[in-house]
C-alpha cells in the first residue's frame, strides 16, 4: 500500500449492521465502539483527516484502524492478548 493512501473500506450488510450495533450497545466497551464509528465513517467515503476531525482522533490512528479492518475484518477491531501479567493479578 503506497503512503497516503487510505484503504477502501466496502461492508456487507451483516458486518454494517454489526458495526452499527457495536456503537449503540450500552455494554461495548468505549474504544471498540470509537473503533465501530472509524470504520462505519470510512466505509461512507469519508478520508482519515475528516473522521479523525469528527470523532477527535488523529488521522493516523483513523489510518491503523481502517488497515486493521480490510486485514482482519471484525476480528481487526479488537486489541490481541499483551503479554505480562493481567492488571490487578
Amino acid at each position: 500500500m503506497a503512503k497516503g493512501r487510505a484503504v477502501a473500506i466496502v461492508l456487507d450488510d451483516d458486518e454494517k449492521r454489526a458495526l452499527t450495533a457495536l456503537t449503540r450497545k450500552h455494554g461495548a466497551p468505549q474504544a471498540i465502539a470509537e473503533r465501530a464509528r472509524i470504520v462505519l465513517a470510512a466505509a461512507g467515503g469519508l478520508k482519515n483527516k475528516e473522521i479523525g476531525e469528527t470523532l477527535g482522533v488523529c488521522a493516523h490512528t483513523v489510518g491503523r484502524r481502517r488497515n486493521r479492518f480490510a486485514e482482519a475484518r471484525m476480528d481487526g477491531l479488537y486489541d490481541e492478548p499483551r503479554p505480562g501479567r493481567r492488571a490487578g493479578s
